[in-house]
């Protein structure tokens, strides 16, 4: 691989995302202003629960499938259609358990009833999303960017489209059946997002019925890399998942009305830590590449460029993370209003912005992790994280102090996460030292 490939992969995917983000943007303002408070706050109440249920769908596809094809000790064909025979058949699963439970989800722990039926169509776009994620992995493994890019944008343009034209009379109807069609928008751009990585396959390749037939051996090393890789991103949407049910049941056990929990969790949720997440498309973009590099070096013993390219990553991410978090910081009321045309979650923004400069180093530190093979880790640590935050939010909010109880426990679980994963890296890498030497 040539010398600047890193560097000018990311390049790419920096320019793809900032399009993305900036599509995203215009699709969060016209969501935002068509749907209203009330519609906002119904999307918020089950983003965690969709979260925890798409990392489930997707089972950390593209760092285990990039990882292998990244390898080349394996057909890439094999690789494609062994996974997808093992995703689809777990989907089946995982969408008939979502619907069977999807009542007892609203009426027993998210505490609203009325989300039913928002549950059952975020159920059904979840096979979409664990096909797409497939295709994802596969591109990212042979280290080419400009398909995901691409299909990036086309999703965008697609939900802009349909927030112009489709969803504004769906509203005047009914602004919860437009919030259910937002959330089932996600087949077709997912849809749109499959088709998209199929036209950059190679199409010289012939496709036998031997390489239609799934390969335990690939299905199981999917599974050897996917499962502590997803079972830290399990443990995270576990907490997110409980986050809201923990917070409501306590802050309404000390007196707040379910109005203000869905008021200020939405501008919590929705508006500070959207504004101040904005400038995870660098990070992510940062992160697909750094995987397969960094599980080349490993793989290879060659500690100075896997050091090299891990600095590189954190450096980078800790000058986006420093420059985004003042700029936040100074213009977040204008921000919001522009964005949300609301200054709800302006304070939260103030006193998290300057603990995002660590939250940014989080992702490349756990990518590079899972690269060495030591997601175990990553998960442990997750765990712990996790059970750090929701202990402290659940203690914090008996103090009635409203949502800035789990403002605070955000904080101590980033700067606990970041410094052990930090901890983590700096022992394996001194332990590979230690070997070549």
């Amino acid at each position: 691989m040539k010398k600047d490939t890193f560097k000018t992969s990311i390049f790419i995917l920096l320019i793809g995302g900032f399009l993305t983000k900036v599509l995203g943007f215009i699709i969060k303002i016209l969501f935002t202003r068509e749907v209203g408070e009330y519609g906002i706050s119904l999307y918020t109440i089950i983003m965690p629960t969709y979260s925890l249920f798409i990392t489930f769908a997707t089972f950390s596809l593209p760092i285990s499938i990039s990882k292998l094809v990244s390898e080349g000790k394996r057909r890439s064909k094999r690789i494609l259609f062994s996974t997808a025979f093992f995703i689809l058949g777990f989907n089946v699963l995982l969408v008939s358990f979502l619907i069977l439970s999807s009542s007892f989800i609203a009426n027993y722990l998210l505490k609203q009833p009325q989300v039913t039926p928002l549950l059952i169509a975020l159920s059904c776009t979840l096979p979409f999303l664990s096909l797409s994620s497939i295709l994802k992995g596969y591109f990212l493994g042979k280290l080419k960017v400009i398909p995901n890019t691409i299909s990036n944008i086309f999703e965008q343009f697609v939900r802009i489209f349909f927030l112009l034209f489709f969803l504004p009379k769906i509203v005047k109807q009914n602004v919860f059946w437009g919030v259910i069609s937002f959330l089932l928008l996600n087949i077709v751009t997912e849809t749109v997002s499959i088709f998209t990585f199929c036209a950059f396959l190679p199409k010289k390749q012939v496709i036998t019925k031997q390489d239609l037939k799934p390969d335990a051996e690939i299905i199981k090393r999917v599974l050897h890399i996917s499962i502590p890789s997803v079972s830290s991103r399990i443990i995270g949407n576990i907490g997110f998942f409980l986050e809201p049910i923990l917070l409501t049941n306590i802050l309404l056990s000390v007196g707040y009305s379910n109005q203000y929990i869905l008021e200020q969790y939405a501008a919590y949720n929705a508006y500070a830590v959207g504004l101040l997440t904005l400038p995870s498309f660098f990070i992510q973009a940062i992160c697909q590449i750094l995987i397969p590099e960094v599980s080349k070096y490993h793989s290879a013993k060659n500690v100075c460029s896997l050091k090299r390219r891990i600095k590189q990553a954190l450096r980078y991410s800790f000058i986006i993370g420093f420059f985004s978090s003042i700029f936040l910081s100074f213009f977040r009321s204008s921000l919001l209003k522009i964005i949300y045309q609301t200054t709800l979650g302006s304070d939260y923004i103030f006193i998290l912005a300057p603990f995002f400069v660590l939250f940014y180093l989080e992702a490349p530190l756990s990518s590079s992790l899972q690269a060495m093979d030591l997601a175990g880790d990553t998960m442990k640590i997750s765990l712990w994280g996790i059970f750090l935050k929701l202990g402290s939010m659940c203690l914090l909010s008996f103090l009635k102090i409203g949502l800035y109880s789990l403002v605070f426990s955000e904080i101590i679980n980033i700067i606990f996460v970041v410094f052990f994963n930090w901890k983590a890296v700096q022992k394996e890498i001194h332990k590979m030292e230690k070997v070549s030497f």
